[in-house]
């Protein structure tokens, strides 16, 4: 995420600054300016994602500013920082995503990154991609994995829950049958580490002895991203996890 924070008193833009690193991505960027022209020159060659302005300032004010910031992109997230509420109409008309009443604050901030009116989504940037949020889904490079047996995504759902603890075969057995199916559980085994290797993915899956785990720091997951506190997967959760198996418990606190 790249966010534009832009305040004539250096002192505000500090505190805004301070506030909204607390909230984003700790890998996102933000660009400071207590100069309006200087931060309009910094978006010709940023691909900003979001935009916070205070409105109150010489040469051109913020609501100038967020104009011509949509001139160059026109899906920028406009938040006005504010110590006035006479600007709510100008910025509804200018569709903006969010208003913040000074003084700002975490939860202010939280409050408006998730309701954005055009939604960041989370980059991947690890072997796998994997979507707990909804239906459990897996990806690699954005194109689906296709596991042989519908019992291998589930055994792999159920370690991705686990967060990287080790799991043992009794227990993936409970989990996924009542009965006893150890034997069938290793063709299972043998799918997920099949199909892991058709994308170059196959260190993501360990197993060892009676014993099985994920590697979490080879996954972008958006449940793993929830409990960083980033935003972005904050805003994406709508209280469904896993919902196509009966056992998940998402603990979102």
């Amino acid at each position: 995420m790249k966010a534009l924070l832009v305040d004539d008193e250096e002192l505000q833009l500090i505190r805004l600054e301070n506030e909204v690193k607390k909230v984003i991505p700790s890998e996102s960027e933000c660009f400071c300016f207590v100069n309006p022209l200087q931060a309009l020159e910094k978006t010709a060659n940023e691909q900003i994602d979001i935009a916070f302005l205070d409105i109150e300032m010489p040469v051109i004010n913020g609501i100038q500013l967020a104009k011509r910031l949509k001139e160059i992109n026109p899906k920028i997230n406009i938040i006005f920082v504010t110590a006035y509420n006479d600007y709510a109409l100008s910025a509804y008309n200018l569709h903006a995503s969010g208003y913040i009443v000074k003084p700002v604050n975490e939860d202010k901030i939280i409050q408006e990154i998730e309701n954005l009116r055009y939604p960041i989504k989370i980059k991947a940037t690890k072997s796998l991609q994997v979507k707990c949020f909804g239906n459990f889904e897996v990806s690699a490079g954005g194109v689906p994995l296709k596991f042989q047996y519908s019992k291998s995504k589930e055994l792999f759902a159920y370690l991705i829950d686990r967060e990287g603890a080790a799991i043992n075969i009794n227990e993936l057995n409970a989990v996924l049958w009542e009965e006893d199916h150890k034997s069938y559980l290793r063709n299972l085994i043998a799918d997920i580490q099949a199909t892991l290797k058709a994308v170059d993915a196959e260190d993501v899956f360990i197993k060892r002895r009676s014993e099985c785990f994920v590697d979490v720091d080879k996954i972008d997951c958006d449940a793993y991203e929830y409990k960083k506190g980033n935003p972005d997967a904050i805003r994406m959760y709508r209280g469904e996890y896993m919902i196509q198996y009966s056992w998940p418990i998402f603990n979102a606190k």
